[in-house]
């Protein structure tokens, strides 16, 4: 027998940058000056290899984030959506920012809708069997 995984997935969402299109801070704000890369050393070595193993850090949790997008697509997906709401539906595919989920067969609460855009910055997490 086959054991069946569930891989709950959270959602972490950056606000809009300046110019209403990108993602991030104004780099022009205090907040960012102060936690930006300009204000860490690169003469402190120590510091240099904290920043390098934090990028590693991102980097891989970015890359197995996008891998749980490609096992998803063509499975049944569990949602849970803000106000206590659960569906599920058959994963699509997500769009190049990430903003929205195209499922077939989205079972809600009051019907199954046939297509549909799951809006993601409204879900809590999603998660599936491998």
């Amino acid at each position: 027998k086959v054991a069946m995984m569930r891989m709950p997935v959270s959602m972490t969402r950056l606000p809009h940058g300046p110019d209403g299109t990108s993602w991030g801070f104004d780099p022009n704000s205090p907040r960012y000056q102060a936690l930006g890369p300009s204000s860490i050393s690169s003469s402190n070595p120590d510091t240099a290899l904290d920043l390098s193993r934090e990028q590693q850090a991102w980097s891989v949790l970015r890359e197995r984030y996008l891998q749980s997008l490609l096992s998803m697509a063509g499975r049944e997906v569990r949602f849970a959506l803000y106000d206590k709401v659960h569906v599920a539906a058959l994963f699509g595919a997500s769009d190049i920012y990430i903003l929205n989920f195209q499922v077939s067969n989205l079972q809600t609460p009051l019907r199954v809708q046939k297509e549909a855009l799951l809006h993601c910055p409204d879900i809590i997490l999603y998660s599936f069997e491998l």
